[in-house]
C-alpha cells in the first residue's frame, strides 16, 4: 500500500509542468541607436561594476550618502516589498507539490445492548474503542497543462521586479542625496558670493557718500550706490534661506539628523563627484539599468500569465487520498491487517464560462503589450537621459573656461572703473555697472560648476551606477 501510494505521487509530481502553454520568451530589440553618442568623452574613472564611492569621493557626502541607505524611508518601502514578493512567490510555488497532512484520533464509547439485563447494568452496555492514524493529500492538482507552472513563474518574475525596483530606489536615492549636497554647496558658495559684494557696495557706497558731501559726486550715484547695497542685502537674505532649506532637504532624505559639522563640509570645488566617468560605447548598458530590467522582468511575468490563460482551456485533474490505519486496539493499531487507503482523482472540464476564458486570455494578451511598450520606454527613456548627460559633458568643461575668462575680464574691468571714479574721472555709474556684471558673471560660473557636478551624477544614473546583479 505504501508502494502504492509513493509511487502514485512521484509519478503525479513527475507530471505536473510537462507542458507549457506560455509563448516562448525572447528578449524584445531595443529601440536605440547600437551606439551611445559618447564623442570626445573618454575618462578614467569606472562607473559599471564599480563602487559608488569611486565616483562620490567627496568623504562628508559619502558619509551623509550611507545614513541615507541606512534610514530612508521609501528604501526601506522598497526593501519590504522584495520581502512581500518572495513571499508570494514561496505561496505560489507551493501550488507545485501535495500538501500532504497527519491526522491521529482514539475514540472510547458506550452502546446500549438490547440482549442485556436490567438487573445487571454492566451486561446492558457495551465497551467500543476505535484508533485511526492517516496521512492525506487534498486536492492535488495534477499540472499537464503548466497552470500552476506558468503561475509560478509570474510569481518569480514579479519578485525579480522588486528587487529590480529596489535597487532603482537606492540608485536614485544616492543620486538625489548627491545632488541635493551640491545643492548645499552651490548655495553656500552664492551666499558667501552675495557676502562678499556686499562689503564691495558698502565699500563703494562710503565712498561715493564722501564724494558726495565734498560736492565731487551727484545725489543720483549716491541713491544707486545705497540701492546696490540693499539689492545685495536681499540675496544674502534669500541664499540663507535657500542654505536652510537645502539642509533640510538632507535630514529628510537621510531619515536621520546630519551633524552641522558634516554639511558645513560641503564644497562645490572641487567637485563632490568624480566628471572624469569612462563611458563604454555600446547602448547594451542600458539593458542593465535596474529601471529597464524590472521593466523586463514585469514583462517575462505577463509572458507567463498567458500560460496560465491558455492553461484554464484544457480540464484540471485533482487528486485526493489518504493512507493509513485502523483498529478497535490502541495497542494493535500498526499490526497487519489494520492499513486503509484511499484514492479519489477528480477531473473539472470547462464546456462554458460565458466567454470568461477567452476574456481572460485576451486580457492577458493585452497586459503583456503593454508591458512590452513600458520595456521599450524605459529603454528609450534610458538613452534619452545618457545621451542629454553626455551633450553636456561634451561642452561643460568649454564653457566654464569661457565663464572663467569671462570672470577674469570684467574684474579687471571693475578695478578700472573704481581708479577711475576715484580720480573724479568717471561717475558711480560705470562703477555700478561693473559690479553688476562681474557678480552675474560669478553666479554663472558657480552655476555652470553646479551643473558639471549634477551632470556627473545624472550620467552614473542614466548609465545604471553599478550594473546588474546575475538573476536566475
Amino acid at each position: 500500500m505504501k508502494k502504492i501510494l509513493a509511487l502514485v505521487a512521484v509519478s503525479a509530481i513527475a507530471l505536473s509542468g510537462c507542458v507549457s502553454l506560455a509563448p516562448d520568451y525572447e528578449r524584445p530589440d531595443a529601440p536605440v541607436p547600437v551606439a551611445l553618442p559618447v564623442g570626445d568623452v573618454d575618462g578614467s574613472v569606472a562607473i559599471i561594476g564599480a563602487d559608488w564611492r569611486s565616483v562620490f569621493t567627496d568623504p562628508a557626502l559619502q558619509q551623509v550618502i550611507e545614513t541615507a541607505l541606512v534610514n530612508n524611508r521609501d528604501l526601506r518601502v522598497a526593501t519590504l516589498n522584495v520581502q512581500a514578493a518572495r513571499a508570494r512567490y514561496g505561496i505560489t510555488g507551493a501550488a507545485r507539490y501535495p500538501t500532504i497532512s497527519a491526522s491521529a484520533s482514539a475514540t472510547e464509547r458506550e452502546v446500549f445492548d438490547e440482549g442485556g439485563s436490567a438487573q445487571d447494568p454492566s451486561v446492558a452496555f457495551q465497551q467500543v474503542d476505535q484508533a485511526s492514524a492517516q496521512l492525506a493529500t487534498t486536492a492535488y492538482e495534477l499540472d499537464l497543462f503548466g497552470r500552476v507552472n506558468s503561475l509560478n513563474r509570474q510569481a518569480l518574475q514579479q519578485y525579480f521586479a522588486a528587487e529590480e525596483n529596489r535597487r532603482n530606489a537606492e540608485l536614485t536615492l544616492i543620486g538625489t542625496v548627491a545632488n541635493a549636497w551640491i545643492s548645499l554647496a552651490t548655495n553656500e558658495r552664492l551666499l558667501a558670493l552675495a557676502i562678499d559684494t556686499a562689503d564691495a557696495q558698502e565699500e563703494s557706497l562710503a565712498l561715493t557718500q564722501q564724494l558726495f558731501e565734498a560736492g565731487a559726486a551727484n545725489e543720483l550715484d549716491y541713491r544707486r550706490a545705497l540701492g546696490s547695497v540693499e539689492t545685495s542685502r536681499a540675496d544674502i537674505a534669500r541664499y540663507e534661506a535657500l542654505v536652510a532649506q537645502a539642509r533640510n532637504a538632507l535630514i529628510l532624505l537621510t531619515g536621520a539628523p546630519v551633524p552641522e559639522t558634516v554639511m558645513d563640509e560641503a564644497e562645490l570645488l572641487p567637485a563632490p563627484v568624480s566628471t572624469d566617468l569612462a563611458i563604454t560605447r555600446s547602448s547594451d548598458v542600458l539593458l542593465t539599468r535596474p529601471d529597464v530590467l524590472a521593466a523586463e522582468r514585469t514583462l517575462e511575468a505577463a509572458n507567463a500569465n498567458i500560460g496560465a490563460a491558455r492553461a484554464a482551456f484544457f480540464p484540471r485533474i485533482t487528486l485526493t487520498g489518504s493512507a493509513g490505519y485502523t483498529s478497535t486496539e490502541l495497542d494493535g493499531l500498526f499490526t497487519d491487517g489494520t492499513g486503509v487507503w484511499s484514492f479519489t482523482p477528480s477531473v473539472s472540464v470547462p464546456i462554458f464560462s460565458g466567454g470568461a476564458n477567452r476574456a481572460n486570455l485576451r486580457l492577458a494578451k493585452t497586459q503583456r503589450d503593454i508591458a512590452l511598450a513600458q520595456y521599450e520606454q524605459a529603454i528609450q527613456s534610458a538613452f534619452r537621459e545618457t545621451a542629454d548627460a553626455l551633450a553636456v559633458s561634451q561642452t561643460i568643461d568649454r564653457r566654464i573656461a569661457s565663464l572663467e575668462n569671462f570672470v577674469n575680464a570684467n574684474e579687471r574691468a571693475l578695478e578700472l572703473s573704481e581708479l577711475r571714479l576715484r580720480e573724479g574721472i568717471d561717475s558711480y555709474l560705470s562703477v555700478l555697472d561693473a559690479q553688476r556684471t562681474v557678480y552675474q558673471a560669478r553666479q554663472a560660473l558657480i552655476a555652470a560648476q553646479q551643473e558639471r557636478a549634477s551632470n556627473a551624477v545624472a550620467l552614473y544614473l542614466a548609465l545604471g551606477g553599478a550594473g546588474a546583479p546575475e538573476q536566475g
